[in-house]
């Protein structure tokens, strides 16, 4: 079943660049549902139902797989796998990138043990921490590290990415580490801002930014309840 027209002369690396940041944001939402897709045995979905899943409309699902050469087939939809295997190759070619996690705390724990990270071609390859008493321990089935080995821990593993996930206060020096290792694709869950060179990807994930918006919006729909 022919489901998919794919631009075979676009180079991945060609299409990446040319994507919208905004596309780029909902590319990873689209592959989460695709993988949620095919664990269930589904083989071709709609662009309605990818909506559906990624919270967005339809008309923005087609348009966004458009800049990807995939434009489904009219009345069968998309085939999954091969639109899985698009989205991939765009996002990082399809091949796994290690990530290494710094800080075994609470949140470190919690994020090593998320499976989303490695169906998602993000397995934690890595963990390290400043703590000896933690330095040792396995989690997740990965012994963590001592950060002062962080250097030896990304060459060894090929680490290519590094989540943050230590106190406020030790992220910065946490980044500088990962940098001076080698590693330029950084997520900082770090409730602080941080500084990396021009030729290192940061990203910051704040929840408690994120719960003071919902907040936010909770407190006006309760005024609204109230006044009317």
């Amino acid at each position: 079943m022919a489901a998919s027209k794919d631009h075979g002369s676009d180079t991945p690396d060609a299409v990446a660049a040319s994507l919208a940041e905004a596309t780029v944001v909902r590319l990873p939402v689209y592959f989460r549902g695709l993988v949620e897709l095919a664990e269930e045995g589904v083989t071709t979905v709609s662009s309605q139902q990818l909506a559906e899943l990624a919270g967005v409309n339809a008309a923005k699902v087609r348009k966004d797989l458009s800049y990807l050469g995939s434009y489904g087939t009219r009345g069968v939809g998309y085939d999954v796998g091969f639109l899985m295997q698009q989205i991939g190759r765009v996002l990082g070619g399809n091949e796994p990138a290690p990530v290494v996690i710094v800080g075994a705390g609470n949140l470190g724990k919690a994020l090593s043990r998320y499976d989303g990270f490695g169906a998602s071609g993000f397995p934690v390859a890595a963990i390290v921490d400043a703590d000896p008493g933690v330095v040792g321990r396995r989690i997740a089935g990965v012994t963590v590290r001592h950060v002062d080995d962080l250097h030896r821990v990304v060459k060894e593993t090929g680490c290519q990415v590094g989540i943050i996930a230590t106190p406020a206060a030790a992220a910065q020096g946490a980044v500088d580490r990962l940098v001076a290792a080698g590693v330029r694709s950084i997520l900082n869950f770090a409730p602080t801002v941080v500084t990396v060179p021009d030729d290192v990807g940061l990203r910051k994930v704040d929840l408690a930014t994120e719960l003071h918006i919902l907040g936010y919006y909770e407190h006006r729909r309760g005024a609204a309840r109230a006044t009317g």
